[in-house]
């Protein structure tokens, strides 16, 4: 497990500033942070890093995690972490305030993104059966939504203040990113075919949102990041600059309070931070 920092200066106007990448040897299926924390599972394993040195601190155990958890998410109110458990078909509640007691409870099949909305419940995207599912912190069941048919394989899923949903898919010949409404009807979409020119999406994956309702895309096969605007109407790639390039990523997670930007990558197994980014459409700050 490594645990040593790699630091790489961006020094193009265009791009938004790499301050660190934390460098791994296994895919980085999700990461999150809550306060001075950020938390990164791979295979199964949650690694806790500093969020000002990134250092690794320890490992938290999660018992009974398996191998394929690609949902991770915090809660500052509840002062706790979840992961999804891809093929034991539950999701790991976590206490953060001490005793790191796990709890966990049964979902529907193959769950993948996990997210807090703004009333601090969870939302579970549940792959195979292409539905959501709505939890209390403690995993009494509050909804399902059921997807209209065209949305296959959905991956991730955000409550937008408006009730509505952003959800990532790429099921059949559809890669996309949809809008959709309470009860799981898409109200607009962006993509289709899979490509690579900015109308189109190959694998979207992680999802991101910032206070502007701008949202950012880990357009994974094309290795690089799309924000899209809040109509799904306007694109353009988010400038990247690090060593290699991304490879495959995966998961995102946007820490408003800090503006700061996580990328998780499938295939470099890095964790790589975006720094003084106020939104999607500054590069900096």
């Amino acid at each position: 497990m490594a645990n040593s920092l790699s630091c790489v200066v961006d020094m193009t106007s265009s791009a938004p500033r790499v301050t660190r990448v934390i460098p791994g040897r296994a895919s980085v299926l999700g990461v999150t942070s809550l306060g001075d924390d950020v938390f990164v599972v791979r295979h199964g394993k949650v690694d806790i890093y500093d969020a000002e040195t990134f250092t690794l601190q320890r490992r938290l155990p999660v018992r009974g995690l398996g191998s394929s958890s690609y949902g991770l998410a915090a809660c500052a109110s509840n002062k706790c972490l979840y992961a999804s458990d891809y093929f034991r078909d539950r999701v790991h509640r976590v206490d953060l305030l001490g005793s790191n007691a796990v709890t966990k409870w049964s979902v529907g099949s193959r769950p993948v993104g996990v997210t807090v909305n703004s009333d601090k419940n969870v939302l579970v995207v549940i792959q195979r059966e292409s539905k959501l599912q709505k939890f209390t912190t403690h995993g009494t069941q509050l909804q399902t939504i059921q997807l209209q048919p065209d949305i296959e394989l959905p991956r991730q899923a955000i409550q937008l203040s408006s009730g509505q949903f952003v959800i990532s898919h790429s099921g059949g010949t559809q890669h996309r990113v949809c809008l959709v409404d309470g009860k799981g009807a898409v109200v607009r979409s962006f993509g289709g075919t899979p490509g690579s020119d900015l109308t189109k999406i190959n694998e979207p994956e992680g999802l991101a949102v910032d206070e502007h309702g701008n949202i950012l895309v880990a357009d994974s096969c094309n290795n690089r990041l799309l924000m899209l605007d809040p109509t799904l109407t306007s694109t353009r790639e988010m400038s990247v600059s690090v060593d290699g390039g991304l490879e495959d990523p995966l998961s995102l997670w946007y820490d408003k309070s800090r503006g700061r930007l996580y990328v998780g990558e499938w295939l470099g197994s890095r964790v790589i931070i975006f720094d003084r980014l106020k939104d999607f459409t500054a590069t900096q700050a």
